[in-house]
């Protein structure tokens, strides 16, 4: 069973008595994100400092885009429709391009789905360009230099601070809420997902304290390679968040890169026994497990010996839980954790 879905703060609520308007429509319909948020007094302009260079956001936005990978989340939990969202490509259960728990979000609000853009071959600025939003949500992405300046030909940019897909979920939230006035809501957001954290939590004791390492996407065809998570990507921080430690074998060679991929030779699959339990990628017919399984190298790694590995079911919704992302936590937290947890159970 997977958790409720995202309770709608109190103050998000009343902001929704604003919301006009959804993606693709007039000017006299924007989004807007309420009254009250738009007649603060000194909340604009907002400046933004980040990893490809500082945002001027002049005035609150009515026309709210976003860019990658779950920015769109945060105007949504806080009852703001962007113009338009990139196009989910992994995930998405029904292949609509909108992922289960938007889809549900969209309903709440009673909102039309977004434009979507597709982003297979990189960002459709020219799409992004027609939707005229006033400020461009990327805090979560991959943007190069050469995008952030395109877009910002279009509208303000909101990047990531630091480095490319390694913003942290509550950064995400603090950087794109600001960004579009709503920074008191985003705090709210924050806690309310870190209470629903904890209450998950508390009901699977056995993970505490264990260590985790998540892996790459890794080939069933060849596994004479290990690839894995650092701790500057999101999915290892999440261990962390549920109580969980990081290996001296994850977090030693994440000191001396900033990028959030490492890999290792399946020769050197004992640096890992310090890991209790790993996860990753698997894939529908179970094809991976087996062969960690039966390599003679990787089928020496505790975790595997020990049954302590949980891949995670292929590109199913359930496959994006160890991204975590403002809405997608309380759709599928339950059922990571639980998993996390069986996977606990045996390790020694």
């Amino acid at each position: 069973m997977r958790t409720p879905r995202l309770r709608v703060l109190a103050l998000a609520a009343a902001l929704l008595l604003g919301l006009t308007a959804c993606g693709g429509q007039d000017d006299d319909t924007r989004t807007d994100g309420g009254a009250a948020a738009a007649d603060a007094p000194g909340q604009f302009p907002v400046t933004i400092k980040h990893a490809l260079g500082t945002t001027v956001v002049p005035d609150k936005p009515k026309r709210v885009a976003t860019v990658n990978w779950a920015n769109d989340e945060v105007p949504l939990a806080l009852g703001v429709v962007p113009v338009g969202m990139a196009k989910a490509n992994f995930g998405d259960d029904d292949g609509d391009g909108v992922l289960p728990w938007t889809e549900d979000r969209l309903k709440e609000l009673g909102a039309k789905t977004p434009v979507l853009f597709d982003e297979t071959d990189g960002i459709d600025f020219e799409a992004v360009a027609d939707t005229r939003p006033d400020v461009i949500l990327a805090a979560y992405s991959g943007l190069t230099a050469q995008d952030y300046e395109t877009l910002s030909e279009i509208a303000p940019v909101v990047a990531y601070p630091e480095a490319a897909w390694a913003t942290p979920w509550r950064d995400i939230i603090r950087l794109n809420s600001k960004a579009i006035g709503l920074a008191d809501e985003g705090d709210e957001l924050i806690g309310e997902l870190e209470g629903q954290i904890t209450e998950t939590v508390a009901k699977y004791p056995g993970i505490k304290g264990k260590s985790a390492m998540f892996m790459t996407h890794v080939s069933s065809k060849d596994v004479s390679e290990v690839g894995f998570y650092t701790t500057h990507d999101t999915r290892t921080q999440f261990f962390t968040d549920l109580g969980m430690k990081i290996p001296a074998s994850v977090s030693g060679p994440s000191k001396d890169t900033k990028k959030f991929v490492l890999t290792k030779s399946a020769e050197r699959i004992d640096d890992f026994n310090d890991v209790d339990i790993v996860t990753g990628y698997g894939d529908d017919k179970g094809e991976l497990l087996k062969a960690l399984k039966s390599d003679p190298l990787t089928s020496k790694l505790t975790a595997v010996k020990q049954g302590s590995i949980y891949l995670l079911p292929g590109s199913t919704p359930l496959a994006t839980a160890a991204n975590p992302t403002p809405l997608s936590i309380p759709y599928v937290l339950d059922d990571y954790v639980k998993a996390l947890a069986a996977a606990a159970d045996k390790a020694a």
